[in-house]
């Protein structure tokens, strides 16, 4: 299975402390695909003071607000994209996906589908997953926020018949997984396992709290929806266990800044 790989634009970690972009995730899945863009951050190469160091992206999470429009832009420049057409979504633990043509803050959704090239699909992210889609020959983009309620309430299905209604086709589209909680880090209630297919919790004994597997529930769920298994990736790194690489809101116990998981079609 592919893994993304750090990388600026061009292709290297960008360390300068004067660097002007951060540096980001860049999935595998969309590398030979000219007309689409997609990266992930980490929590590095940009200006907030703690707790939010360095490269918060969320303007909701208390961090000084001129630091969070420089870390943005940052963040889109490493992606080639204008700051002024990014389109982020108001994420509640849902399943609501919105079509969305212009840039602007969509409210009360936890998905975003887009036909128009330069628009920044963004989904902000401190352990969920942020799922980046995209169909490249019918032109549709898709982005959503997938944490244990979002998977359990059929998001990412409902993201692909969103993009389906654009003129997406299932078999053309490639998807990306974002860094998130791994199965080892994904302690749960029992209250929480019973709503996960068995096939995605563990226990390391009869007593022990079981774990759930978020990334194989969520790429069995893209294929579910028709998205072909050669055209997943699912990264493998894990926010809890790498608090030095990317905002873990279980490891920092809530305050913590959050990264963007973001997709644009290009012209």
């Amino acid at each position: 299975m592919p893994t993304a790989h750090v990388s600026s634009c061009s292709g290297a970690v960008l360390s300068s402390p004067m660097q002007t972009r951060a540096p980001v995730l860049r999935p595998r899945i969309f590398a030979e695909v000219p007309s689409v863009t997609a990266g992930v951050s980490t929590r590095k190469g940009g200006v907030s003071g703690a707790p939010y160091d360095t490269l918060n992206l969320g303007r909701h999470v208390g961090d000084d607000s001129s630091s969070v429009e420089e870390n943005r832009r940052r963040f889109c420049a490493a992606l080639d994209a204008d700051p002024a057409w990014l389109a982020t979504a108001g994420q509640v633990h849902g399943s609501t996906v919105r079509v969305i043509e212009a840039p602007r803050h969509e409210p009360f959704c936890d998905g975003l589908v887009t036909t128009t090239p330069e628009l920044l699909l963004a989904i902000a992210t401190a352990d969920c997953a942020a799922v980046l889609l995209a169909d490249p020959e019918n032109i549709v983009a898709g982005a959503c926020h997938a944490g244990w309620r979002g998977a359990v309430a059929g998001i990412v299905a409902d993201t692909v018949d969103r993009m389906k209604e654009e003129g997406a086709e299932p078999a053309q589209i490639r998807a990306y997984v974002s860094p998130c909680l791994s199965r080892s880090a994904f302690e749960v209630g029992p209250e929480v396992a019973a709503r996960f297919d068995d096939a995605f919790v563990y226990r390391r004994d009869e007593e022990a709290r079981p774990h759930v597997d978020l990334k194989a529930a969520l790429r069995h769920q893209l294929e579910r929806a028709g998205v072909p298994g050669d055209g997943i990736e699912v990264s493998d790194r894990c926010t809890l266990s790498d608090p030095e690489t990317f905002f873990s809101y279980r490891a920092s116990g809530g305050t913590t800044g959050r990264m963007f998981g973001a997709i644009v079609l290009r012209n």
